[in-house]
């Protein structure tokens, strides 16, 4: 096995060889690498264990990681310069290494990046809520982990991972695993988590749900009371645990 690193803006992790897509990796994110064929690599991704194929011309070898990017999205450009061209973009959460800082942009193998937008490897949020908010009008994306498009445990798994809290990659692992379960009744509270079968949302204050979810196909802030009706409506049956951070 050999450690790699992701060195495309995002990539899809699929279940098999150019296959479904499971999750996503990160530019800069650390995987394993356990098994090569025809072109695919198949990885393990540190930051959550989570296993599947890429595509190996996506990996590159580790690097020191100066930075990581604290903006919702940011570009990438030729020169350190607003005017210049831009060259790609990456996501919140994405890990960088800086040659250098100059006129107020950090210059990086891929290209030139607002130095606003980065914060050091070493700093974390402390409120996931307010990270998870970064996301607002994201597109939903099944199996997404970037501002280009997530979806209900991609948003929980970026605002944690973020604030320096280990998490799984999808909601189910996430309800076993995070947090400390709530007994019934007990009233909800800003940072809290609530879980159905198949579906995470934060909340985000009284009566309010933040969430990526499919009936807006997007991040999207939600009265709690309609939002749990409706679920339960489609089919999707009712909350099945309520937990505190």
């Amino acid at each position: 096995m050999t450690q790699a690193r992701i060195v495309h803006p995002v990539i899809n992790l699929l279940r098999t060889p150019d296959g479904p897509r499971d999750r996503q990796c990160l530019f800069g994110d650390i995987v394993t690498v356990s098994e090569e064929q025809d072109g695919w690599s198949k990885i393990t991704a540190n930051k959550d264990g989570y296993q599947g194929w890429v595509e190996a011309g996506h990996l590159g070898p580790i690097e020191p990681q100066t930075h990581w990017i604290i903006a919702a999205s940011t570009h990438v450009y030729e020169q350190p310069d607003i005017k210049s061209r831009d060259l790609t973009s990456l996501s919140f959460g994405s890990k960088i290494r800086a040659l250098s800082e100059q006129d107020g942009f950090l210059e990086t193998a891929l290209g030139f990046i607002p130095a606003a937008h980065a914060v050091p490897a070493y700093s974390q949020l402390t409120d996931p809520v307010a990270a998870a908010e970064l996301f607002l009008g994201t597109p939903y994306l099944w199996g997404g982990n970037s501002r280009f498009g997530l979806d209900c445990s991609g948003l929980v798994q970026a605002a944690l991972l973020a604030c320096g809290i280990p998490c799984p990659g999808d909601s189910g692992d996430q309800e076993r695993e995070i947090g400390e379960l709530l007994p019934e009744g007990e009233a909800e509270k800003r940072g809290d988590l609530l879980f159905w079968k198949g579906h995470v949302a934060w909340v985000a204050a009284d009566n309010l749900l933040l969430h990526a979810n499919a009936y807006h196909m997007a991040v999207a802030l939600e009265p709690m009371d309609l939002a749990i009706a409706r679920i339960a409506a489609q089919g999707d049956g009712p909350v099945t645990a309520h937990k505190r951070l």
